[in-house]
Protein backbone atom coordinates (compact mmCIF):
# COMPACT_ATOMS: atom_id res chain seq x y z
CA UNK A 1 0.00 0.00 0.00
CA UNK A 2 1.10 3.61 -0.37
CA UNK A 3 1.65 6.08 2.45
CA UNK A 4 -1.68 7.88 1.96
CA UNK A 5 -3.65 4.67 2.41
CA UNK A 6 -1.55 3.69 5.45
CA UNK A 7 -2.19 7.05 7.16
CA UNK A 8 -5.90 6.75 6.43
CA UNK A 9 -6.13 3.24 7.89
CA UNK A 10 -4.42 4.04 11.17
CA UNK A 11 -6.59 7.16 11.52
CA UNK A 12 -9.58 4.81 11.23
CA UNK A 13 -8.07 2.60 13.92
CA UNK A 14 -7.21 -0.25 11.54
CA UNK A 15 -3.84 -1.43 12.86
CA UNK A 16 -1.84 -4.35 11.46
CA UNK A 17 0.39 -6.55 13.64
CA UNK A 18 3.32 -6.27 11.18
CA UNK A 19 4.53 -3.45 8.94
CA UNK A 20 7.44 -3.23 6.52
CA UNK A 21 8.03 0.45 5.85
CA UNK A 22 10.49 1.29 3.08
CA UNK A 23 11.52 4.23 0.93
CA UNK A 24 13.70 7.32 0.87
CA UNK A 25 11.16 9.77 2.32
CA UNK A 26 12.26 9.44 5.95
CA UNK A 27 10.13 12.36 7.16
CA UNK A 28 6.88 10.69 6.10
CA UNK A 29 8.05 7.36 7.49
CA UNK A 30 8.79 8.93 10.88
CA UNK A 31 5.47 10.78 10.78
CA UNK A 32 3.65 7.48 10.14
CA UNK A 33 5.37 5.89 13.13
CA UNK A 34 4.41 8.83 15.32
CA UNK A 35 0.76 8.68 14.23
CA UNK A 36 0.71 4.95 14.85
CA UNK A 37 2.19 5.37 18.33
CA UNK A 38 -0.44 8.00 19.14
CA UNK A 39 -3.11 5.43 18.29
CA UNK A 40 -1.77 2.44 20.23
CA UNK A 41 0.46 3.75 23.05
CA UNK A 42 -0.53 5.99 25.95
CA UNK A 43 1.91 8.90 26.42
CA UNK A 44 2.81 7.69 29.94
CA UNK A 45 3.52 4.18 28.63
CA UNK A 46 6.03 5.05 25.90
CA UNK A 47 9.14 4.14 27.83
CA UNK A 48 7.83 0.65 28.58
CA UNK A 49 5.89 0.06 25.37
CA UNK A 50 8.49 0.90 22.69
CA UNK A 51 11.40 -1.42 21.95
CA UNK A 52 14.06 -0.65 19.33
CA UNK A 53 16.39 -2.97 17.42
CA UNK A 54 18.73 -2.90 14.44
CA UNK A 55 19.28 -6.01 12.31
CA UNK A 56 22.89 -4.93 11.90
CA UNK A 57 23.41 -5.40 15.64
CA UNK A 58 20.74 -7.84 16.85
CA UNK A 59 19.80 -11.28 15.55
CA UNK A 60 16.32 -11.96 14.25
CA UNK A 61 15.94 -14.69 16.88
CA UNK A 62 16.21 -12.09 19.67
CA UNK A 63 13.77 -9.76 17.88
CA UNK A 64 11.15 -12.50 17.43
CA UNK A 65 11.56 -13.65 21.03
CA UNK A 66 10.83 -10.09 22.14
CA UNK A 67 7.81 -9.95 19.83
CA UNK A 68 6.43 -13.18 21.28
CA UNK A 69 6.99 -12.06 24.89
CA UNK A 70 4.01 -10.48 26.61
CA UNK A 71 4.42 -6.74 27.34
CA UNK A 72 5.38 -5.74 30.86
CA UNK A 73 3.03 -3.38 32.76
CA UNK A 74 1.46 -2.10 29.51
CA UNK A 75 -1.35 -3.57 27.39
CA UNK A 76 0.68 -3.73 24.17
CA UNK A 77 4.08 -2.86 22.76
CA UNK A 78 5.62 -1.64 19.53
CA UNK A 79 8.91 -3.03 18.24
CA UNK A 80 10.78 -0.77 15.81
CA UNK A 81 13.48 -2.53 13.77
CA UNK A 82 15.94 -0.67 11.56
CA UNK A 83 16.80 -3.01 8.71
CA UNK A 84 19.19 -3.01 5.77
CA UNK A 85 19.66 -6.76 5.61
CA UNK A 86 16.43 -8.78 5.67
CA UNK A 87 14.18 -6.89 3.25
CA UNK A 88 16.47 -4.50 1.44
CA UNK A 89 17.61 -4.71 -2.14
CA UNK A 90 21.40 -4.57 -2.33
CA UNK A 91 24.58 -6.22 -1.18
CA UNK A 92 24.66 -4.88 2.37
CA UNK A 93 25.16 -7.69 4.84
CA UNK A 94 25.31 -8.09 8.59
CA UNK A 95 27.89 -9.61 10.89
CA UNK A 96 24.94 -11.06 12.77
CA UNK A 97 23.53 -14.41 11.67
CA UNK A 98 19.82 -14.25 10.92
CA UNK A 99 17.26 -17.01 10.45
CA UNK A 100 14.52 -15.58 8.17
CA UNK A 101 12.38 -18.67 8.68
CA UNK A 102 11.72 -17.50 12.25
CA UNK A 103 10.14 -14.33 10.92
CA UNK A 104 8.21 -16.24 8.25
CA UNK A 105 6.71 -18.43 10.96
CA UNK A 106 5.89 -15.39 13.08
CA UNK A 107 4.19 -13.70 10.13
CA UNK A 108 1.79 -16.63 9.98
CA UNK A 109 0.72 -16.17 13.59
CA UNK A 110 1.79 -12.78 14.99
CA UNK A 111 1.34 -11.84 18.63
CA UNK A 112 -1.88 -10.02 19.46
CA UNK A 113 -0.08 -7.72 21.91
CA UNK A 114 2.82 -6.68 19.67
CA UNK A 115 3.12 -4.45 16.62
CA UNK A 116 6.32 -5.31 14.77
CA UNK A 117 7.59 -2.63 12.39
CA UNK A 118 10.59 -2.94 10.07
CA UNK A 119 12.03 0.36 8.84
CA UNK A 120 13.97 -0.03 5.59
CA UNK A 121 15.53 3.20 4.32
CA UNK A 122 16.06 1.91 0.79
CA UNK A 123 14.42 2.90 -2.46
CA UNK A 124 13.44 -0.71 -3.22
CA UNK A 125 12.89 -4.03 -1.49
CA UNK A 126 14.36 -7.27 -2.75
CA UNK A 127 11.33 -8.79 -4.47
CA UNK A 128 13.15 -12.13 -4.80
CA UNK A 129 13.16 -12.74 -1.06
CA UNK A 130 10.46 -14.90 0.46
CA UNK A 131 10.13 -12.44 3.37
CA UNK A 132 9.22 -9.66 0.94
CA UNK A 133 6.80 -11.87 -0.99
CA UNK A 134 5.06 -12.96 2.21
CA UNK A 135 4.81 -9.41 3.56
CA UNK A 136 3.41 -8.30 0.22
CA UNK A 137 0.80 -11.08 0.28
CA UNK A 138 -0.20 -9.99 3.80
CA UNK A 139 -0.47 -6.36 2.62
CA UNK A 140 2.09 -5.37 5.25
CA UNK A 141 4.37 -3.30 2.99
CA UNK A 142 4.15 0.50 2.91
CA UNK A 143 6.09 2.58 0.38
CA UNK A 144 7.30 6.02 1.44
CA UNK A 145 8.34 7.60 -1.85
CA UNK A 146 9.03 11.28 -2.65
CA UNK A 147 5.91 13.37 -3.11
CA UNK A 148 5.01 14.64 -6.57
CA UNK A 149 4.84 18.39 -7.25
CA UNK A 150 1.09 18.67 -6.59
CA UNK A 151 1.37 16.44 -3.52
CA UNK A 152 4.06 18.72 -2.07
CA UNK A 153 1.80 21.74 -2.49
CA UNK A 154 -1.10 19.85 -0.89
CA UNK A 155 1.15 18.72 1.96
CA UNK A 156 2.19 22.31 2.71
CA UNK A 157 -1.41 23.56 2.51
CA UNK A 158 -2.55 20.82 4.89
CA UNK A 159 0.27 21.53 7.34
CA UNK A 160 -0.79 25.19 7.49
CA UNK A 161 -4.47 24.25 7.75
CA UNK A 162 -3.76 21.93 10.70
CA UNK A 163 -2.31 24.94 12.53
CA UNK A 164 -5.31 27.15 11.77
CA UNK A 165 -3.59 29.07 8.99
CA UNK A 166 -3.99 29.34 5.23
CA UNK A 167 -1.19 28.97 2.72
CA UNK A 168 -2.00 29.87 -0.88
CA UNK A 169 -0.50 28.09 -3.86
CA UNK A 170 1.77 31.04 -4.70
CA UNK A 171 3.21 31.00 -1.16
CA UNK A 172 3.69 27.23 -1.24
CA UNK A 173 5.42 27.42 -4.62
CA UNK A 174 7.71 30.19 -3.40
CA UNK A 175 8.57 28.13 -0.33
CA UNK A 176 9.46 25.14 -2.51
CA UNK A 177 11.55 27.38 -4.76
CA UNK A 178 13.52 28.67 -1.78
CA UNK A 179 13.88 25.56 0.36
CA UNK A 180 13.71 22.66 -2.09
CA UNK A 181 11.95 19.36 -1.54
CA UNK A 182 13.39 18.18 1.78
CA UNK A 183 10.34 17.69 4.02
CA UNK A 184 12.29 18.25 7.24
CA UNK A 185 13.40 21.71 6.05
CA UNK A 186 9.98 22.49 4.56
CA UNK A 187 8.21 21.57 7.79
CA UNK A 188 10.49 23.81 9.87
CA UNK A 189 10.06 26.80 7.54
CA UNK A 190 6.31 26.25 7.15
CA UNK A 191 5.86 26.18 10.94
CA UNK A 192 7.89 29.39 11.26
CA UNK A 193 5.72 31.09 8.65
CA UNK A 194 2.53 29.89 10.36
CA UNK A 195 3.75 31.29 13.67
CA UNK A 196 4.39 34.62 11.96
CA UNK A 197 0.95 34.62 10.30
CA UNK A 198 -0.84 34.08 13.62
CA UNK A 199 -4.03 32.14 14.35
CA UNK A 200 -6.42 32.41 11.41
CA UNK A 201 -3.82 34.26 9.35
CA UNK A 202 -2.54 33.68 5.83
CA UNK A 203 0.98 32.79 4.75
CA UNK A 204 1.71 34.91 1.69
CA UNK A 205 4.37 34.71 -1.00
CA UNK A 206 5.72 38.04 0.26
CA UNK A 207 6.16 36.72 3.80
CA UNK A 208 8.00 33.70 2.39
CA UNK A 209 10.36 36.00 0.48
CA UNK A 210 10.98 38.10 3.57
CA UNK A 211 11.39 35.34 6.14
CA UNK A 212 12.85 32.32 4.31
CA UNK A 213 16.44 32.46 3.05
CA UNK A 214 17.21 30.78 -0.23
CA UNK A 215 19.05 27.47 0.24
CA UNK A 216 22.38 27.20 -1.58
CA UNK A 217 21.15 24.57 -4.03
CA UNK A 218 18.05 26.63 -4.76
CA UNK A 219 20.28 29.66 -5.40
CA UNK A 220 22.11 27.60 -7.99
CA UNK A 221 18.74 26.85 -9.63
CA UNK A 222 18.16 30.61 -9.67
CA UNK A 223 21.64 31.21 -11.06
CA UNK A 224 21.00 28.92 -14.01
CA UNK A 225 17.64 30.63 -14.60
CA UNK A 226 19.37 34.01 -14.82
CA UNK A 227 21.95 32.62 -17.25
CA UNK A 228 19.24 31.06 -19.42
CA UNK A 229 17.37 34.37 -19.53
CA UNK A 230 20.60 36.21 -20.48
CA UNK A 231 20.38 38.27 -17.29
CA UNK A 232 24.13 38.22 -16.78
CA UNK A 233 24.18 41.15 -14.34
CA UNK A 234 21.59 39.44 -12.13
CA UNK A 235 23.61 36.20 -12.23
CA UNK A 236 26.79 38.03 -11.16
CA UNK A 237 24.92 39.83 -8.36
CA UNK A 238 23.55 36.52 -7.09
CA UNK A 239 27.03 34.98 -7.29
CA UNK A 240 28.53 37.73 -5.12
CA UNK A 241 25.64 37.44 -2.67
CA UNK A 242 26.58 33.78 -2.27
CA UNK A 243 30.23 34.71 -1.75
CA UNK A 244 29.15 37.11 1.02
CA UNK A 245 27.42 34.12 2.63
CA UNK A 246 30.85 32.40 2.65
CA UNK A 247 29.95 29.91 -0.05
CA UNK A 248 33.05 28.45 -1.68
CA UNK A 249 33.39 29.01 -5.47
CA UNK A 250 34.50 25.39 -5.94
CA UNK A 251 31.36 24.16 -4.16
CA UNK A 252 29.19 26.48 -6.28
CA UNK A 253 30.91 25.24 -9.41
CA UNK A 254 30.24 21.62 -8.40
CA UNK A 255 26.55 22.43 -7.92
CA UNK A 256 26.46 24.13 -11.32
CA UNK A 257 28.06 21.05 -12.89
CA UNK A 258 25.43 18.83 -11.31
CA UNK A 259 22.59 21.08 -12.47
CA UNK A 260 23.84 21.38 -16.05
CA UNK A 261 24.46 17.63 -16.15
CA UNK A 262 20.93 16.95 -14.88
CA UNK A 263 19.56 19.32 -17.53
CA UNK A 264 21.42 17.38 -20.20
CA UNK A 265 20.12 14.06 -18.81
CA UNK A 266 16.55 15.41 -18.78
CA UNK A 267 16.80 16.57 -22.39
CA UNK A 268 18.24 13.24 -23.52
CA UNK A 269 15.68 11.17 -21.61
CA UNK A 270 12.86 13.42 -22.80
CA UNK A 271 13.90 12.84 -26.41
CA UNK A 272 13.65 9.10 -25.71
CA UNK A 273 10.06 9.41 -24.46
CA UNK A 274 10.66 9.11 -20.71
CA UNK A 275 7.98 10.51 -18.40
CA UNK A 276 8.99 12.91 -15.58
CA UNK A 277 8.49 10.13 -13.02
CA UNK A 278 10.70 7.77 -15.02
CA UNK A 279 13.30 10.51 -15.30
CA UNK A 280 13.24 11.03 -11.53
CA UNK A 281 13.93 7.34 -10.97
CA UNK A 282 16.59 7.17 -13.66
CA UNK A 283 18.52 10.27 -12.55
CA UNK A 284 17.88 9.94 -8.82
CA UNK A 285 16.16 13.32 -8.46
CA UNK A 286 12.99 14.34 -6.67
CA UNK A 287 10.06 14.64 -9.15
CA UNK A 288 9.72 18.35 -8.32
CA UNK A 289 13.43 18.88 -9.08
CA UNK A 290 12.91 17.10 -12.42
CA UNK A 291 10.05 19.48 -13.22
CA UNK A 292 12.17 22.59 -12.51
CA UNK A 293 15.19 21.12 -14.31
CA UNK A 294 13.09 20.31 -17.38
CA UNK A 295 11.78 23.88 -17.48
CA UNK A 296 15.33 25.22 -17.41
CA UNK A 297 16.63 22.65 -19.90
CA UNK A 298 14.17 23.85 -22.54
CA UNK A 299 16.15 27.10 -22.72
CA UNK A 300 19.41 25.34 -23.63
CA UNK A 301 20.36 23.13 -26.54
CA UNK A 302 22.07 19.81 -25.82
CA UNK A 303 25.18 21.08 -27.62
CA UNK A 304 25.29 24.19 -25.42
CA UNK A 305 24.94 22.16 -22.23
CA UNK A 306 27.72 19.81 -23.33
CA UNK A 307 29.97 22.81 -24.08
CA UNK A 308 29.31 24.36 -20.67
CA UNK A 309 30.12 21.10 -18.91
CA UNK A 310 33.37 20.91 -20.85
CA UNK A 311 34.18 24.52 -19.91
CA UNK A 312 33.47 23.77 -16.24
CA UNK A 313 35.75 20.73 -16.34
CA UNK A 314 38.57 22.93 -17.69
CA UNK A 315 37.81 25.56 -15.04
CA UNK A 316 37.88 22.93 -12.27
CA UNK A 317 41.36 21.85 -13.37
CA UNK A 318 42.58 25.46 -13.62
CA UNK A 319 41.26 26.30 -10.14
CA UNK A 320 42.74 23.25 -8.45
CA UNK A 321 46.14 23.67 -10.08
CA UNK A 322 46.34 27.37 -9.23
CA UNK A 323 46.29 28.55 -12.84
CA UNK A 324 43.39 30.89 -12.02
CA UNK A 325 42.06 32.43 -8.84
CA UNK A 326 38.85 30.56 -8.02
CA UNK A 327 36.56 33.55 -7.35
CA UNK A 328 37.58 35.29 -10.57
CA UNK A 329 37.52 32.02 -12.51
CA UNK A 330 33.87 31.30 -11.77
CA UNK A 331 32.90 34.92 -12.40
CA UNK A 332 34.53 34.78 -15.84
CA UNK A 333 32.62 31.57 -16.60
CA UNK A 334 29.32 33.26 -15.68
CA UNK A 335 30.15 36.28 -17.82
CA UNK A 336 31.09 34.11 -20.78
CA UNK A 337 28.04 31.85 -20.41
CA UNK A 338 25.63 34.77 -20.05
CA UNK A 339 27.01 36.57 -23.07
CA UNK A 340 26.99 33.38 -25.20
CA UNK A 341 23.31 32.68 -24.56
CA UNK A 342 21.50 29.36 -24.40
CA UNK A 343 21.75 28.24 -28.00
Amino acid sequence: MDAKQAFRLIKQGSISPIYVCYGTESYLMNEFIERLLEQVVEPDHREMAIVRFDTGETSLDVIIEEAETLPFLVPSKVILVRDSVLFASGKESSRIEHHPERLLTYMGQPSETTILIFLVGHEKLDERKKLVKTAKTNDSIIAFTPLQSEELLQWLNKRASNQGRTMGSSAAEELLRRVGTDLHALAAEADKLCLHAGQGGTVTAQSVQELVPMATEQNVFKLTEELAALRTAAAITLYYDLLKQREEPIKLMALLVRQFRNMLYVKELGSQGYTPQQMATQIGLHPYAVKITAEQARKFSQERLATMLSDLADLDYAMKTGRIEKTIGLELFLLKTGSSGAS
